[in-house]
């Protein structure tokens, strides 16, 4: 499978996404309301904060902006925004000083996200259409960037964290919530492009999640699970997808985990 058929996929799946969160439906790895990945990551303060649609276009895993320490005044960057859930919340909690930037790849999403920013009426945000591999930012020029379940769809992670790293401003914070594993994945669930789309085959081991970020210059490399994966809840996100769930439930129970990921760039 090559790296363009992986972005088609990805962007084919979210773009459904953000038309079915239009029509009030909501939709990633799993039915409706069902998903034990993407189901009560949101309190009802926050939720309340943000259009209806913003939450259920929220496809993620975790929930960066509780978990992020984000301060009035700073420059924060989503990758992989989405609906703009968290875009909106971090606009909110760094305030009128600050600023929150979006990129996404998906024009139905980014569509979605301009939308729910109008309804929520929040002025200091901005979604920029382009790939985490490639973020059109300049050098040293974020305080935070924060992710939902995304980095683990590039087919080029190291791109990815070096490009996290250039953005970021020395002693700026890398705060994402991502899928990890834990053990070994089968080949054929590798493969697997609807796995892919779906937020597991393109999981990063959590050893190999560590060396990527020292080896793109970060310190202070966190990884705390927040969530743990078992046979029953895998055969929740992959029903629907014409797969034989009893034997991939099977070999990925208790191997894959939402987990946040923090990690920092040196001062000078």
């Amino acid at each position: 499978m090559s790296t363009q058929d992986l972005k088609e996929a990805v962007r084919e799946k979210y773009g459904l996404a953000a038309k079915q969160a239009l029509t009030g439906r909501k939709s990633c790895c799993g039915p409706v309301n069902t998903d034990p990945i993407t189901i009560n990551l949101y309190n009802p303060n926050q939720t309340r904060e943000v259009p209806q649609e913003a939450v259920l276009a929220s496809l993620g895993c975790g929930n960066p902006t509780a978990l992020a320490q984000l301060n009035p005044g700073e420059i924060v960057l989503d990758l992989g925004s989405g609906g703009g859930i968290d875009v909106l919340l971090s606009a909110r909690r760094v305030g009128p000083t600050g600023k929150a930037y979006g990129l996404d790849m998906t024009d139905e999403m980014l569509a979605l996200a301009r939308q729910n920013q109008a309804q929520a009426g929040i002025a200091n945000a901005e979604f920029l259409k382009g790939e985490i591999e490639n973020i059109p930012l300049p050098d040293n020029s974020v305080d935070v960037v924060i992710s939902n379940c995304v980095i683990n769809l590039s087919a080029d992670k190291a791109r990815v964290l070096e490009e996290v790293f250039r953005v970021l401003k020395p002693g700026g914070r890398l705060a994402v919530s991502d899928i990890v594993v834990r053990g070994e994945i089968p080949p054929d669930i590798r493969r697997n492009v609807e796995l892919w789309a779906g937020c597991i085959a393109g999981a990063l081991h959590e050893a190999e999640y560590r060396a990527l970020l020292a080896a793109a210059g970060f310190e202070e490399i966190a990884i705390e699970p927040t969530r743990v994966y078992h046979a029953e809840e895998a055969r929740q996100f992959l029903a629907g997808q014409g797969l034989d769930l009893d034997s991939i439930a099977a070999r990925i129970d208790g191997n894959f985990m939402s987990a946040f990921v923090r990690a920092r760039k040196p001062r000078p």
